[in-house]
């Protein structure tokens, strides 16, 4: 039988269209599921937002609860988070691409960290509970809860930031080394300033993960009900900064939301729908932001 190229490049043709058509319609459908669960929950839920409900305790009585406790305990345990992965992450990241030595043992770390990135977040609540809580006596605090979603979002800092350096060309190194700048000064001078968009990028959309995990805090202790905030961190009298409001009791607006699906009461339903479209809006903002440095910085550096 005589081979035709013609045809066979057809048939290919045909089959490339085909499973293009096959993952496009998958890919509809997955969009038009989202679509159709984020208008749902606004259409439960917008009307319920208002500045009451923004500033306003949790209470027994749905048509008075709001969220007070519940958005400041998440802008409390975030910061804690933030100043724990950051620092550590992309300190990891800039040491394992610049400074260490390729061979098993550095094998061996790397592995591990893409491993950690994709273990379930349950499995940080109960080694946050066994360290944090029971061993080092933090007990069921923001610093527990922080220190809790720092450990789970560091694996993806240390990735995204190995990533980003390993973006920065070559040849901006080997001008700086040609220029009689030390390792040290390349690294501060020259990589991180060209890696720091795909950095900040990475950090961003960590902690926009972070901000929705509930599993691993309600294994530490987060309370489901609280009608008073934590305690400021700035104080009157010198050094005018306190840290009390570490070992302080807390609640996030994801932990809210749970406690209020699971009673019978539709206003309840209600006020979780509210609660989740600001949450959701909060987690569009951050992963806009991304993008707008993500830009930014390509632009500026224009490679």
């Amino acid at each position: 039988m005589k081979y035709n190229l013609t045809d066979d490049i057809k048939k290919r043709k045909f089959w490339d269209l085909a499973l293009m058509g096959i993952a496009l319609f998958f890919l509809f459908c997955a969009l038009m599921t989202l679509v159709a669960l984020i208008l749902d929950l606004a259409v439960t839920g917008v009307p319920r937002i208002s500045w009451d409900f923004l500033t306003e305790f949790p209470s027994r009585f749905p048509q008075r609860a709001g969220i007070l406790s519940a958005w400041v305990g998440t802008l409390y345990v975030m910061f804690v988070t933030a100043m724990f992965a950051i620092p550590l992450g992309v300190a990891s990241g800039v040491y394992l691409e610049e400074y260490a030595r390729k061979n098993w043992f550095t094998s061996i770390i790397e592995l591990n960290i893409v491993n950690l990135a994709g273990v379930p977040s349950i499995i940080f609540g109960l080694m946050a509970l066994g360290i944090f809580v029971y061993k080092f006596d933090f007990g069921q605090s923001i610093l527990t809860a922080g220190m809790t979603l720092g450990l789970l979002v560091l694996p993806i800092v240390i990735v995204t930031t190995r990533e980003a350096i390993r973006a920065v060309p070559n040849s901006i190194r080997e001008a700086a080394y040609a220029a009689g700048a030390t390792k040290w000064q390349v690294t501060i001078h020259h990589v991180l300033p060209a890696s720091v968009g795909g950095i900040l990028t990475g950090v961003i959309i960590s902690l926009s993960r972070a901000i929705g995990e509930t599993a691993p805090l309600i294994t530490v202790g987060a309370l489901t009900f609280i009608a008073f905030l934590p305690n400021s961190p700035v104080s009157s009298s010198p050094p005018f900064v306190s840290a009390e409001w570490l070992k302080d009791p807390f609640t996030v607006m994801p932990i809210q939301m749970f406690n209020w699906v699971s009673r019978p009461q539709v206003e309840f339903h209600q006020n979780a729908a509210a609660t989740g479209v600001i949450l959701l809006l909060m987690t569009l903002a951050m992963n806009f932001t991304a993008i707008l440095i993500r830009n930014r910085f390509r632009k500026r550096l224009n490679w």
